[in-house]
């Protein structure tokens, strides 16, 4: 297991490295807010999607073909499950409390909303 965890910290890192490396100086608060958001949405997000979705399928691969024949081999394969549904869970929950807080503090976007003023009523086109 701490070869797992080893090897994801380097798979981080390796995915990160570049965002890092090719950063502009950041100039201001909302420079640093749009880059730390952009970075949890675009390469933290994916990566932990991505290892939940392995363990849940590891999880499965033991549970119904490693232990076919063992009880504690299924035990174990159904708590792999488990954590890979609660890993899945976790992260649309934190990636939805991103998206929100992108919505509502709009870094950088000072024009305000696009696309004039709503109308009511139902339009026919002629």
């Amino acid at each position: 297991m701490k070869k797992v965890l080893a090897f994801t910290s380097l798979t981080l890192s390796a995915f990160a490295l570049p965002l890092i490396s090719s950063a502009q100086t950041l100039s201001n608060v909302s420079d640093v807010g749009s880059f730390v958001i952009n970075l949890i949405n675009n390469v933290i997000v994916p990566v932990l999607f991505a290892v939940a979705f392995i363990v849940f399928l590891w999880g499965a691969f033991t549970t119904f073909i490693l232990g076919a024949n063992s009880g504690e081999v299924k035990e174990k394969g159904k708590n792999l499950m488990l954590w890979g549904l609660i890993g899945f869970f976790v992260m649309v929950s934190i990636w939805g409390l991103v998206n929100i807080l992108t919505g509502t503090v709009t870094f950088g976007n000072n024009t305000g909303p696009t696309g004039g003023t709503p109308q009511t009523g139902v339009q026919v086109k002629p």
